[in-house]
């Protein structure tokens, strides 16, 4: 009993919550500190009301899509405010659970900035108390480039605050928060431009997922600016002005940064407690999430490493069995599944042609095709592709990735599959639901290309 806590948990977004709850009900005695609001960006500024909004968009197209199949509906535009307060409601609701399971595990909470003293020392305003292990789960924070008039511009966060939808946007970006935003803002009736420094958007995912997301958001009349890099923001009257590197200027309403997020590690007293961070400012940590101070651990986007909600929440979980539930073990990082809210969704698990060419010879299998709900709708560039890469050696599906109506709750079963090592033969067996689009990916039966073989003259060399 020589310390206040068994654990104190800096941060409570989904890592801290769920291992703080966890180890409370293991018998440790438990404090958790969070200064902004209980659940964390998924809760708050992220995910959840994200999602919300996204399903604000899709009501919309489904109205307008009644008509073909026999209802007169008439659409007199979208209330803003109202979606605001029932997505505002929703997020308290949520938040104030988060703090309820603390509270109902035994578990100290602290509304208050929580900064390392010592290895031991946690310090809150005039207070000051000491444990056992620490854990760092504070997450990240949005981040503008270093442009002149960044100031001008919006993050994340931001989307949520707006109290009225601007007429025109240019979205900065091309990851996932940058084209859900693109098509949220597109869908309940504002101009949106969308930037980025690259070829083609969403960096890391399959090329022909990333191909067809351009076809997809230029349908919905999203006008996509590849290539280029914002070089300033500056305003004039009522209205912004970026320039870009293509020496062009856009007028428009609102900006928004969806550039990326950075470790939530500065002024937390880090250095002082003995604990490594990298370049990038995310703490470093060893397969057990211990930090170079043994003591103290970090879990979720502050180590950055996939910053994704259920990953953090399958960590922390994961530490408390260890630390406390004397049954030691570890969440996997391989085949996380994932999903773009954009629309329509993408969804993805495994490896992508690229990564997986890279490591041998893998035949591809790809579809694409109109849903049946548009062929009769009519709307145009309302398409989906299914893919599955699989290993010519093995047979084993390495990688499925999906664009298309329910992608995410789709894959959401395949990625058991996938990370239970299935094969194309254990797909192959598996009767379809039809009619379904899911059922593609079980009747998928005639390769599209093979990928990663070297040319004879180059295998011959070697």
């Amino acid at each position: 009993m020589a310390h206040d806590f068994d654990l104190f948990v800096i941060g409570g977004g989904s890592a801290g919550v769920r291992c703080a709850r966890v180890s409370a009900a293991h018998g440790a005695r438990v404090g958790v500190a969070e200064e902004r609001f209980w659940g964390g960006t998924c809760v708050n500024v992220g995910c959840v009301p994200k999602k919300i909004m996204v399903n604000a968009t899709e009501y919309g197209q489904w109205a307008q899509d009644g008509a073909a199949f026999g209802w007169d509906i008439e659409v007199r535009g979208h209330d803003w405010a109202k979606l605001a307060k029932a997505r505002d409601a929703e997020v308290a609701r949520l938040s104030g659970i988060y703090g309820k399971l603390l509270q109902g595990n035994g578990v100290t909470t602290f509304d208050a900035r929580a900064t390392l003293v010592d290895a031991h020392t946690i310090q809150m305003g005039d207070r000051k108390v000491t444990a056992e292990r620490i854990l760092v789960a504070t997450g990240g924070t949005p981040q503008r480039l270093d442009i002149p008039g960044a100031e001008l511009g919006l993050i994340s966060d931001d989307l949520f605050t707006l109290g009225a939808l601007p007429k025109r946007v240019v979205v900065i970006g091309a990851g996932y928060i940058a084209l859900e935003f693109a098509c949220i803002l597109r869908g309940l009736g504002a101009e949106v431009d969308v930037m980025y420094r690259a070829a083609l958007p969403l960096r890391g995912f399959d090329d022909d997922i990333r191909t067809a997301a351009v076809a997809a958001l230029d349908a919905q009349g999203i006008r996509l600016n590849p290539d280029v890099s914002p070089t300033r923001i500056t305003r004039v009257d009522n209205q912004l002005l970026v320039g870009m590197s293509s020496n062009f200027i856009r007028e428009t309403d609102a900006v928004f940064f969806c550039t990326g997020r950075s470790p939530n590690t500065a002024g937390l007293g880090l250095e002082a407690a003995g604990v490594e961070m990298n370049a990038a400012g995310a703490i470093v940590v060893d397969e057990e999430h211990r930090s170079s101070q043994p003591n103290i651990f970090a879990l979720g986007d502050v180590i950055d490493r996939i910053n994704l909600t259920p990953m953090a929440t399958a960590t922390g979980h994961a530490l408390a069995d260890t630390l406390f539930g004397n049954k030691p073990r570890k969440a996997s990082y391989d085949n996380v599944a994932t999903a773009v809210f954009t629309n329509p969704p993408i969804a993805t698990v495994g490896l992508s042609e690229q990564d997986a060419a890279a490591r041998g010879p893998v035949d591809i299998f790809v579809t694409h095709f109109t849903p049946m709900r548009h062929t009769i709708s009519g709307r145009q560039g309302r398409k989906t592709l299914m893919k599955l890469v699989v290993c010519q050696r093995t047979d084993k599906v390495l990688g499925a990735h999906m664009l298309g109506e329910d992608a995410a709750e789709i894959m959401q079963g395949i990625g058991i599959a996938v990370g239970m090592g299935a094969t194309k033969a254990d797909f192959d067996r598996t009767i379809g639901i039809h009619p379904t689009a899911a059922e593609e990916f079980v009747t998928l039966r005639t390769r599209a290309r093979e990928s990663g073989v070297q040319p004879p003259q180059q295998a011959a060399a070697e």
